[in-house]
C-alpha cells in the first residue's frame, strides 16, 4: 500500500548541501506536513508514495531554499536612486535625506513585496531585514509565506522609525512578542553600527541578548574609514570594543566585515561569531573586500548576504554567490579559495547557522522544513553540464529558477509568484518612482 504525501518532486539532481558534496541524481523528495519525510530514487518513490500534488522536474536540480543573511529589503524603491558614489556621500547626501522625507510603513511594505517578490524568483526562501518599521516588513513576510528573520534597528539618534535607542528597543521587544510562536518569523535585536549606537545602549543589548536568548546582527568594519575613526576616537578597534562589551558571541552575525586584520579574524573566531559577506555591495562601494578565504580557515562561520539594493541593486543570491567566489580567488591569490560547494553552502546552510536556524532549514534533510528551490539547468547558456554545482554557482543566474517552496508550501510555481501579485507590485514601485523623482505630490 502506497504511503499518502502531500508532495512528490522528481528531479534530475537532488543537492542536499549536507552530506558535504553530494549530488543525488534522479531521485525525488516527499513532502508531508511541510517538512521533508524522504529523499529515496524516483523508481522508488513512485512505488512508495501517492502524493497529492506531483512534480516532475526531469532538467532541474534541486537544492536547499538560499538564505540572504543581510538585507534592507524596502530599499529596493531606492534602486538606481544614487548610484555611483562613495559610501559617506551616498548615505549623508542621498539617501539618509531621502529617508527621512518618505521612510514611513506605506513605503516599507510597498518596498518589503517588491524585495520578496525577486527573492523568491531567485531562490531566496529566508532573508534576514534589518530596516524602519519593521513591523510592515513583518507583515509583507508573513502573508508572502516566506521565512524571515527581522532585524529591527536600534540607534541613540532619532530615525523615521524611533526618536532614540531606548524606544526602538521597546517597540522592537513588543514586536518580538508580537512573533514569539511564529513558525516563519523571528524578531532580534540589530544595533545599527559601532558608531551610531553607544557603549551604555550596547551593553543594554548585550545583558537582554544573553538573558532572553535573543540574536542580534550589526554592521561592523563596513569600511576602512569606520576602523580609523574608531582608533583616533578610542583606540580600539570595533571588533574590540564589541568583545569588550560581550557583545560577541554565537548569537552574533557580523555584517560586512572588509576592513579586517588578524587580531580582528581571531576574536570573531575565539567568540563562535558569524559573519554575513555582501560583496557586491562591498564592491559598488569601493568599502574593501572581506577576507572570505582566511575567516573560513579560521573557522568561522561565513555566509551571504545581498544588502539592500541602493547598494547592489539585485536582491539575486546566486549573482551573489558567483561574486564571491570569484572575489575570493583574486582576493586570496588562491583559484582554490571558495569552490562552488563551499559557495553553495555558504549561501544555504552557513545562512541557516548565522540566523541560528539550521535545525530547521538550510538543506534537503529528512525532518526540516521543506524550503526548496527548484532550477532549470536545461537550458542552452549551461550545456554541456559536467558538473551541476560548477554549474549553479558559475554559470547561473536567478532566471532560471522555476519553482520554489517554504514550509511545503509552493509560492514560485514555473516562474509565476503564488501569494504575491507581480503587477500590482510593480505598479506600487512605479508610483514611489514617481513620488522620489518629484514627478507625483
Amino acid at each position: 500500500m502506497q504511503q499518502a504525501v502531500d508532495t512528490l518532486i522528481h528531479a534530475r539532481w537532488i543537492i542536499p548541501v549536507v552530506p558535504e558534496k553530494k549530488v543525488y541524481e534522479n531521485c525525488s523528495l516527499a513532502i508531508e506536513k511541510g517538512k521533508i519525510s524522504a529523499l529515496v530514487p524516483t523508481a522508488e518513490a513512485s512505488i512508495r508514495f501517492k502524493a497529492k500534488d506531483e512534480v516532475d522536474l526531469g532538467q532541474h536540480a534541486l537544492i536547499p531554499g538560499l538564505i540572504n543573511t543581510h538585507n534592507h529589503a524596502p530599499m529596493t524603491l531606492l534602486r538606481g536612486y544614487a548610484d555611483d558614489r562613495p559610501l559617506k556621500e551616498w548615505l549623508e547626501q542621498h539617501i539618509w535625506p531621502t529617508e527621512q522625507r518618505w521612510v514611513g510603513p506605506q513605503f516599507v511594505a510597498d518596498g518589503s513585496r517588491q524585495a520578496i517578490a525577486e527573492m523568491l524568483r531567485s531562490g531566496t526562501t529566508t532573508f534576514s531585514d534589518q530596516y524602519f518599521f519593521p513591523e510592515a516588513v513583518a507583515i509583507a513576510a508573513r502573508e508572502s509565506g516566506i521565512r524571515a528573520h527581522i532585524a529591527f534597528p536600534v540607534l541613540d539618534a532619532p530615525t523615521p522609525w524611533s526618536r532614540n535607542s531606548d524606544e526602538a528597543l521597546h517597540k522592537g521587544l513588543a514586536l518580538r512578542d508580537d512573533y514569539r510562536a511564529h513558525d516563519r518569523i523571528e524578531v532580534v535585536f540589530a544595533p545599527h553600527a559601532p558608531y551610531t549606537v553607544g557603549d551604555k545602549t550596547l551593553e543594554k543589548i548585550a545583558v537582554c541578548s544573553a538573558e532572553a536568548q535573543i540574536p542580534m546582527q550589526m554592521h561592523l568594519h563596513e569600511t576602512h574609514a569606520e576602523v580609523e575613526s574608531a582608533l583616533n576616537a578610542t583606540g580600539e578597534r570595533p571588533t574590540e570594543r564589541l568583545f569588550r562589551l560581550g557583545l560577541l558571541g554565537p548569537q552574533t552575525l557580523c555584517v560586512h566585515m572588509v576592513a579586517t586584520n588578524q587580531r580582528d579574524i581571531e576574536l570573531v573566531s575565539s567568540s563562535g561569531a558569524h559573519v554575513s559577506h555582501c560583496p557586491s555591495s562591498n564592491l559598488k562601494l569601493a568599502s574593501g573586500f572581506c577576507p572570505t578565504y582566511d575567516m573560513l580557515e579560521a573557522g568561522i562561520n561565513v555566509s551571504l548576504g545581498t544588502d539592500g539594493a541602493a547598494s547592489n541593486n539585485t536582491q539575486d543570491l546566486f549573482s551573489e554567490a558567483n561574486t564571491a567566489a570569484l572575489l575570493a580567488k583574486a582576493v586570496s591569490g588562491n583559484a582554490t579559495a571558495l569552490p562552488a560547494h563551499k559557495t553553495l553552502s555558504m549561501a544555504t546552510i552557513n545562512g541557516a547557522k548565522a540566523l541560528g536556524i539550521e535545525d530547521i532549514t538550510g538543506s534537503l534533510e529528512v525532518g526540516k522544513s521543506a524550503d526548496i528551490a527548484a532550477i532549470n539547468l536545461g537550458g542552452l547558456e549551461q550545456q554541456p553540464l559536467h558538473d551541476p554545482v560548477s554549474q549553479l554557482i558559475y554559470a547561473n543566474g536567478g532566471h532560471n529558477v522555476s519553482d520554489v517552496w517554504v514550509a511545503g508550501r509552493q509560492l514560485l510555481k514555473e516562474r509565476q509568484l503564488q501569494t504575491l501579485n507581480e503587477t500590482e507590485v510593480i505598479q506600487r514601485a512605479q508610483i514611489w518612482r514617481d513620488r522620489i523623482s518629484g514627478n507625483l505630490r
